[in-house]
């Protein structure tokens, strides 16, 4: 557990299939010390940093710039987008934004993904304005685009509603599997993310009940998660486990950095590995 006003950690021995992990929900005020808070946050031993993706926020910096920023100037934490604002971001040059990020980084990145909200300011930057099923359509498109851009094969080739591929050519190469993480809540939403996606990150408010529910019922969804054959879900599943060897043998960890006392954090949760919800196989 963590105790932050001793500043130490206490370890309990937990099985590595359930260990949890913490991160610290930072703002991305442009008055605000940034990249010093995210190097605190470093130093005290966190595991991530999650960053709320909101382009049309005028107190805001950019998200992905700050990613960027924030991954060259700490040495271990983990950083994702929570969540990355998929109608105003085209999923293509997304994900090649997060290879490029995970690659410089020694594979430090993941993709947290959201279906979107806030149409008026979406609408105001010139994003579409779409209905729950047409953001839940245009989710599942973009995830399937993004594993085919991280996926460094050449002509490649999608036509959906939303989104489209015509002999795009991917690269670079993630440095390490980049795991989707959705964060989504409505009963179709969670069967995506049961089948189509890494893990979960909902926001937590208080009710430990609702997520608990949404938890068992990802782990009911988790046969979804189990490919056909040849299918491009059982190729990214292939090309997962290829990257996890090559991680094994080439990246090592860096010192940690130095930085100051965070001002303010903010809970988050997430959930792995899926198939182990809901009472496990």
């Amino acid at each position: 557990m963590w105790s932050l006003t001793e500043r130490r950690v206490v370890t309990t021995p937990i099985p590595a299939q359930r260990q949890l992990r913490f991160g610290y929900f930072l703002l991305p005020l442009a008055a605000d010390p940034l990249i010093a808070t995210a190097q605190r946050v470093e130093r005290l031993g966190l595991d991530y940093v999650g960053i709320q993706d909101h382009p049309y926020q005028r107190r805001f910096v950019d998200t992905w710039s700050l990613m960027a920023m924030i991954a060259a100037s700490t040495a271990t934490l983990r950083i994702f987008p929570d969540v990355a604002n998929l109608p105003l971001r085209p999923p293509a040059v997304m994900a090649k934004a997060a290879a490029t990020i995970d690659l410089l980084s020694g594979g430090r990145f993941e993709l947290g993904l959201g279906a979107g909200g806030f149409w008026d300011a979406i609408a105001a930057y010139g994003g579409p304005r779409r209905s729950p099923r047409e953001s839940l359509g245009a989710l599942g498109e973009a995830i399937t685009v993004i594993r085919k851009v991280w996926s460094g094969e050449r002509n490649l080739r999608f036509e959906g509603a939303h989104y489209r591929l015509a002999g795009a050519q991917a690269g670079p190469v993630p440095a390490h599997p980049i795991g989707i993480w959705l964060g989504v809540y409505g009963p179709k939403a969670l069967e995506l993310t049961a089948r189509a996606a890494d893990g979960w990150v909902p926001s937590f408010r208080g009710d430990i009940g609702q997520i608990a529910e949404r938890t068992r019922r990802l782990g009911r969804c988790r046969r979804c998660r189990r490919p056909a054959a040849g299918s491009s879900a059982a190729g990214a599943q292939r090309l997962r486990r290829r990257h996890r060897r090559i991680i094994r043998r080439h990246v090592q960890r860096a010192p940690h950095p130095v930085g100051r006392e965070p001002r303010r954090s903010r809970p988050f949760l997430r959930v792995r590995h899926l198939h182990l919800l809901g009472g496990g196989r």
